[in-house]
């Protein structure tokens, strides 16, 4: 059945919202300015105010997300608005004393900012994506020992990437989502690209072009591979989607984009570029249209040319339609051609032009974001917008050596960007010595023309401290110093002081946490490959190694069963030593594939059976440490997907939709070679290994063990249709984790070699 807290849809903004966006768009950033109240401070709660007692504040948004954050403590707070920086940045002042602390700041998310600072440097606590410590808070909070102020460094800290929605959870609840920004605003972020009910644009305005409303549902795709048709990649796989699941994700997305614009953040939304259905000339005379070719086996959408007749009036259709269900914005993301688009006759350098010709019109003065990825933005493209209203989101600056982004983008303004985790993969590490260097020295160029960062993982929500220390960028005065960074990390994440702590926690930094600019990702699991006894990876595009010396995630699971156990109760520690025990499971597979190999080479069946009955014994172990955390739960992947449905054909096609995804990630075409996307998306979860990896490995350990008994060549396994026909299923799974992570955590230190092993 649908959920019970599915949002009703949602109207076109009335007198008080038009007034909050004529405020946004005014402001710089789109961010509403808030004014510092004439009248003086009201006095601080006293110390002895009860944790229940009311948040006297000048911020309504920020004051009802501090209730859901801190239920225990937010009467506590005092939370005022203040001024901006001298140089016109956000800025936050933390001050008052114990029991009563006051934040103040230039926007209601700022104030949350503030908040999120005094939890980490003064209560020494966390708030992480996922997990926090709030357990170890004292009944009355510390006050800071003096006045700080802190001010953001760059105007533009955006998040999200295109694929978030897909990879991260397209049928997440609003709980879910409400929560998310939450957590951004609590790190400083102010732009969050809005993708939930980008379709419906779409929907209501093509079909004033000679479309059906049955011809358009099938083209679009299901929700968890939307985020591939908004970047005209492909379009109808897993669809056709249901009539109320098109207006009950555009409530969705109006009530996600109305709580940004309250808490002072601009919800940057899907601009229009040239999308269009097959046959669109065919029934709008006059209009050129360009088809795309393929996009890793799929037929990618048509391109409307937007120098050509008819892509205005669409233009103008569209983004009508999108105001009246997610009302204006001050940013659009838009990316034309993205990995392989055809301009064919198209015209860039004009087609740039009528893009943003288009958008100025129904956003007079709206900022066009594009994703800085592989050759994109071009120069032509460049060359026929006015630049200074564009914002280019970098996804590769972790990548290659001494990168010039102002040469190469004509000066253009650019976010820092970083895409450190692909395809949602569960794996631990970024290259944050990376992106300490390069802010810092790219900010201090004569010419620089960086004015941003931008959090942009293909899922986000799977690396806690990567997520933490690069929002850090934006606002800590100075250079961090890594080291010192993740040893105050150690003390907040898990509220409290300890030396295993942070030995666990320099292990990380030395090793996942501190890789260089080969690549952006770490390496994938091999559990999660498809199997082959010369695996190495397990999605395409993953490293085909170790980045980083195995023994660093080994030492920092010693260290955190180490942990005094007064800091084991809160979720940020649980989650952390579920996390780092799969991630040693995960790398001891790359030591035992080798040894199968070999002993498969060498005809060695005895030896042959142990080690596969060793392999199989950590695929247990790792099913089980992730089955005691909820946040790695197969189980509520599809239980999400089937809510949506308003039948059994409904929910079974959801269900498929994110199956899919995880797996083959589509057709037969895309799937294999040469676009192989197969397990591009692949996740150690717990019921995803059990019921699709595990039986995959078993079933080809069982056919090379009849090779070795009978001499003959194993057996030829078809696995797209093994992985289709899996795909296809609706079992169902545990939703809520069991089993305890502790105990579970040290039958996985105890089962792999210590640290110093040399095999």
């Amino acid at each position: 059945m649908p959920r019970s807290d599915r949002p009703r849809p949602s109207r076109s903004p009335g007198l008080p919202a038009l007034l909050v966006l004529l405020v946004l768009a005014a402001a710089p950033g789109g961010a509403a300015a808030l004014p510092v109240t004439p009248s003086a401070e009201p006095a601080p709660p006293a110390a002895s105010a009860p944790a229940s007692g009311p948040v006297r504040t000048g911020v309504p948004a920020a004051r009802a997300a501090l209730r859901r954050l801190l239920p225990r403590h937010a009467g506590q707070f005092t939370l005022l608005p203040g001024p901006r920086s001298a140089d016109g940045q956000d800025s936050f002042t933390v001050s008052g004393r114990a029991g009563a602390v006051v934040v103040r700041g230039s926007t209601p998310a700022t104030v949350l900012t503030g908040v999120g600072w005094y939890l980490r440097h003064v209560a020494h606590v966390d708030i992480g994506w996922p997990g926090d410590s709030l357990g170890a808070l004292p009944d009355v909070l510390p006050g800071p020992p003096q006045p700080v102020t802190r001010s953001a460094l760059v105007r533009h800290r955006y998040a999200l990437n295109d694929t978030d929605d897909g990879y991260a959870g397209a049928y997440r609840t609003w709980e879910e989502r409400r929560r998310q920004i939450d957590l951004l605003a609590l790190h400083g972020i102010n732009e969050v690209l809005v993708q939930v009910g980008a379709e419906y644009p779409y929907y209501a305005a093509l079909q004033r072009y000679g479309y059906t409303a049955a011809e358009l549902r099938a083209w679009i795709p299901g929700p968890a591979h939307q985020s591939w048709w908004l970047l005209q990649n492909l379009s109808g796989f897993g669809g056709p989607v249901g009539e109320q699941l098109i207006e009950e994700r555009a409530a969705l997305g109006g009530r996600v984009a109305d709580e940004l614009r309250a808490l002072g953040m601009t919800p940057v939304l899907p601009g229009f570029f040239g999308t269009v259905p097959p046959g669109f000339a065919d029934r709008n005379p006059g209009a050129r249209v360009r088809p795309q070719g393929t996009w890793d086996g799929f037929t990618r959408p048509d391109w409307l040319d937007p120098a050509g007749p008819v892509f205005a009036a669409l233009a103008a259709d569209y983004y009508a339609a999108q105001r009246a269900r997610f009302g204006d914005s001050a940013m659009y993301r838009m990316s034309p051609l993205h990995e392989g688009g055809t301009a064919a006759s198209v015209d860039v350098k004009a087609a740039a032009g009528a893009v943003q010709k288009a958008l100025d019109t129904a956003r007079p003065g709206a900022v066009w974001a594009v994703l800085g990825w592989q050759d994109d933005p071009t120069r032509e493209l460049l060359s026929g917008v006015d630049t200074s209203r564009m914002l280019i989101v970098d996804g590769m600056s972790e990548r290659y050596e001494k990168p010039d982004r102002e040469t190469s983008w004509v000066h253009t303004p650019y976010a820092l960007g970083t895409i450190h985790n692909f395809g949602g993969h569960t794996t631990v590490g970024a290259n944050t010595s990376v992106w300490i260097r390069r802010f810092d020295a790219w900010r201090a160029r004569p010419d620089s023309a960086l004015t941003g960062i931008a959090y942009m993982p293909e899922a986000a929500g799977t690396d806690p401290a990567a997520f933490e220390l690069f929002t850090d960028l934006a606002w800590e005065p100075g250079p961090i110093d890594q080291q010192a960074w993740f040893a105050a990390y150690a003390r907040s994440r898990y509220g409290g002081a300890d030396a295993y702590a942070e030995a666990a926690w320099e292990a990380l930094r030395s090793g996942p946490y501190s890789t260089g600019t080969d690549t952006a990702q770490p390496q994938d699991g091999l559990f999660t490959a498809r199997p082959s006894l010369t695996a190495n990876k397990a999605s395409t595009w993953a490293p085909g190694g170790m980045r980083y010396p195995a023994a660093s995630v080994r030492s920092a699971l010693d260290a955190l069963l180490e942990v005094a156990p007064g800091l084991r109760r809160s979720s940020a520690y649980r989650y952390d030593l579920v996390d780092t025990s799969r991630q040693a499971l995960a790398n001891h597979a790359r030591v035992l594939l080798p040894q199968i190999r070999a002993a498969y080479q060498g005809g060695e069946l005895g030896r042959f059976r142990l080690l596969v009955a060793e392999w199989q014994r950590d695929e247990r172990l790792l099913a089980a440490v992730t089955g005691s955390d909820r946040n790695f739960l197969f189980g509520r992947w599809t239980a999400d997907a089937r809510s949506w449905g308003v039948n059994d054909a409904e929910r079974d096609r959801y269900e498929y939709d994110v199956r899919s995804l995880l797996t083959t990630w589509g057709t037969r075409t895309a799937s294999e070679p040469p676009s192989a996307l197969h397990d591009y998306a692949n996740r150690e979860w717990a019921g995803l290994l059990e019921e699709f990896y595990a039986p995959r490995w078993a079933r080809y350990f069982a056919s090379l063990d009849r090779a070795l008994v009978s001499g003959e060549a194993p057996e030829a396994i078809d696995w797209y249709a093994v992985e289709e026909a899996w795909a296809r299923r609706t079992s169902s799974h545990p939703t809520e984790p069991s089993g305890d992570p502790y105990a579970l955590a040290r039958a996985v230190a105890d089962a792999l070699p210590p640290a110093d092993a040399r095999t």
